[in-house]
């Protein structure tokens, strides 16, 4: 077992905006995004294509992320509309900067468009008396000036403030949960099945299972020495994660080792390639924005993209002519 009491023990939220796409398009046509059914699709001229968002009346009727468009009942009721990229960016961006009025750039981390995360340890004293309190009136400041609803996971380090966020607080009445060092027998460990923890594949999954490891608990009480012999590194974390340990700062997330200028990703789950695009075309917005912001133009483009069970695709381009257009990034990765 690890010494809890060796850890820095500090305040990170991990906020997420709730069906952001959906309801970002419901606010546009000035609709409720609570009381609507709106669906999100990739393309609304093929009946296969995949749905990319789905407000939570939408949800009720069993329609959600990854359904396809046919499967959606036709009813006077139920709007179906392509994404906007540029909307939901704009969005993204004034979420962003409600955030920031309370704490540094370096303790703000992008993770995605719905989702971030912050390190308020030294801040949230300063506008209220707990936490919870910070995220209320955060969460409340948030939907009073874009209309969307968030939930925060709050935790001692930025895992357990992810998985809080992931497994409580988007199912809790207020959108709130907590999860602490000492939470971790109770909360991280009955996580089962194993794929759907961070970092854990269904290849790797076969394999623990085989082990007799089927939950976060198990796995957490495996001996440590026969982890790393097994999957080495990848072994060492897992067995750090599965205990509750992550030992990543937000601030590193803003550190530049080299001129490269990258965006990644890790889905929390299996994309279809209709709501890829949609990931990609968000990544390279980004990817494209910092290049213009550094005043620099890109020659070469390297673009990765992994298989849940493991393989992927790799390639590696150089451009005839410099570019920091998406537009020209996004014709070379999607063709």
């Amino acid at each position: 077992m690890y010494n809890y009491h060796l850890l820095e023990d500090r305040d990170v939220l991990c906020i997420d905006q709730k069906s952001f796409f959906a309801s970002v398009s419901c606010i546009e046509k000035g609709l409720d995004p609570l009381e609507t059914k709106l669906a999100v699709v990739a393309d609304t001229k093929r009946q296969g294509s995949v749905v990319l968002a789905a407000t939570p009346k939408l949800k009720e009727l069993g329609i959600k992320t990854g359904s396809r468009l046919f499967e959606i009942p036709h009813r006077n009721d139920i709007y179906i509309i392509n994404p906007s990229m540029r909307k939901y960016l704009n969005v993204s961006v004034a979420i962003s900067k409600i955030a920031l009025r309370y704490i540094p750039p370096e303790d703000l981390h992008q993770y995605s468009i719905d989702e971030f995360f912050m390190d308020v340890t030294d801040s949230y004293h300063r506008f209220s008396s707990t936490v919870h309190a910070f995220c209320e009136r955060l969460k409340r400041e948030i939907y009073e000036e874009t209309g969307i609803y968030c939930t925060v996971g709050i935790g001692s380090n930025m895992l357990l403030s992810k998985i809080a966020m992931d497994v409580e607080a988007k199912h809790s009445q207020n959108g709130i949960a907590e999860w602490r060092y000492q939470d971790v027998p109770t909360k991280l460990w009955p996580i089962q099945p194993l794929r759907n923890f961070w970092g854990i594949n269904r290849r790797t999954e076969a394999k623990l299972n085989k082990r007799g490891i089927f939950t976060i608990g198990d796995l957490a009480k495996y001996p440590y020495k026969f982890l790393k012999k097994e999957f080495g590194i990848l072994g060492v974390d897992m067995h750090l994660h599965a205990n509750g340990i992550d030992q990543s700062k937000v601030r590193e997330k803003h550190k530049i080792s080299n001129p490269s200028i990258c965006k990644s990703q890790i889905l929390m789950r299996d994309y279809h390639f209709d709501e890829a695009k949609v990931v990609m075309q968000e990544l390279i917005e980004d990817v494209a924005s910092r290049v213009r912001a550094r005043k620099k133009v890109a020659r070469t483009i390297h673009f990765a993209f992994g298989y849940s069970d493991e393989g992927g695709v790799h390639k590696q381009y150089t451009l005839k002519d410099p570019t920091n257009l998406e537009k020209d990034i996004y014709k070379v990765v999607m063709h």
